[in-house]
């Protein structure tokens, strides 16, 4: 008590008493309330609560279904049953445009466009919808959007584990090439990480963004290239040859069916693309989410 006194009445260079316990309080191990800690020290944290944030996937997961009678099933069926629907109408839209192999490239590029965009809607939400949490504990904030997109990608592996199994039924049969789906696996969930850091920080900076979601979203899968070839738009039209290393979601989408579709293929530059955007957005998601640290706790 006597310590406000000073504090409010004497300023703080010139008190002695008060300077003393500041420091006292430093030596201690104590720190200010509302200062962004360092990085070092910030991802040491995270680390050390890792655990928190896996827990909290696995009930995210489970409570996004428990409601429903099929529970967990709906996580396959719905990938599935876009499949199908994406299938019939834009199989006869495009006739003779399909891609080649159209029913395994469609189903690749559903199951790799559902983990990308699952964790940039998750992400989003990630503080917003966990506000009492985040005003209440001192934890690094960075746990939530990592939760989020570890709920996604155990989603995505349980997807993708069925997709492989039926690719055969489609004339897909295992190769060496499969292998490579792992590295194309680990760009993906390195920038999925960070687009889930990214769209955290700029959902709790500007509220009115989440309405606008479901709008990013469908913007993102009609120009992705989820149902039709990138490669032959830009050959019909070469000033769009941009898209081949401009749009991050159909790069990953491309690797993944060069590593799982007959007929397609990706080079060094694909690859290249692919890690560097991964490096950009984990560094560029992770120093923008990092830099508010401080004021997640402050949520209405």
């Amino acid at each position: 008590m006597a310590a406000g006194w000073l504090e409010a009445n004497c300023p703080w260079e010139k008190c002695p008493q008060v300077s003393d316990l500041a420091n006292l309080a430093l030596t201690s191990g104590l720190s200010p309330v509302g200062k962004r800690p360092k990085i070092t020290s910030y991802l040491k944290s995270f680390f050390a609560r890792r655990a928190f944030a896996f827990t909290l996937a696995k009930f995210s997961l489970l409570a996004s279904t428990a409601r429903s009678r099929l529970g967990v099933a709906w996580i396959v069926l719905v990938p599935a049953l876009q499949v199908t629907l994406y299938g019939l109408i834009f199989g006869l839209i495009l006739g003779d445009a399909r891609p080649d192999n159209f029913l395994p490239f469609l189903i690749v590029g559903v199951v790799m466009f559902q983990f990308l965009s699952g964790s940039f809607i998750e992400g989003a939400k990630s503080i917003t919808s966990n506000a009492s949490l985040v005003r209440s504990l001192d934890f690094p904030r960075i746990l939530l959007p990592f939760s989020a997109t570890a709920s996604q990608f155990v989603r995505f592996a349980g997807i993708l584990l069925i997709a492989l199994l039926v690719l055969p039924f489609f004339g897909e049969f295992p190769s060496l090439s499969w292998l490579s789906v792992i590295g194309v696996i680990a760009l993906a969930a390195i920038f999925s990480f960070g687009l889930s850091m990214l769209a955290a920080r700029m959902t709790t900076d500007f509220s009115d963004l989440s309405q606008l979601i479901p709008f990013i979203t469908r913007l993102m899968f009609y120009s992705s290239g989820v149902f039709f070839s990138i490669d032959k738009l830009t050959e019909a039209y070469s000033w769009l040859g941009f898209l081949t290393w401009a749009n991050p979601i159909s790069v990953y989408l491309e690797l993944a069916r060069a590593s799982l579709v007959t007929g397609y293929s990706a080079t060094g530059f694909d690859w290249m693309v692919g890690g560097l955007w991964a490096f950009l957005m984990l560094s560029t998601g992770f120093i923008f989410f990092w830099l508010a640290e401080v004021r997640y706790g402050r949520l209405n």
